[in-house]
């Protein structure tokens, strides 16, 4: 991989972990209020979204990591 790949693969990085955490977040503010409102069942597979979400999340950070120290 060419140090411009590399350059361009941290920053999508940088960018995949940030814009999954907001919708992380963004889930978890849906599935309060499903649940809020008698949805229990889709409150929960939200949050099995946002558990799914937050395990791809970590995935990237580790090769983002990888990455910055080669």
């Amino acid at each position: 991989m060419s140090q411009g790949e590399r350059d361009k693969l941290r920053v999508l990085l940088k960018y995949w972990v940030e814009h999954n955490r907001e919708h992380s977040q963004e889930f978890r503010e849906w599935a309060e209020k499903a649940r809020a409102s008698g949805e229990a069942e889709v409150a929960a597979e939200l949050l099995e979204a946002v558990r799914a979400m937050e395990k791809t999340t970590r995935i990237l950070s580790r090769s983002l990591q990888r990455l910055e120290e080669a």
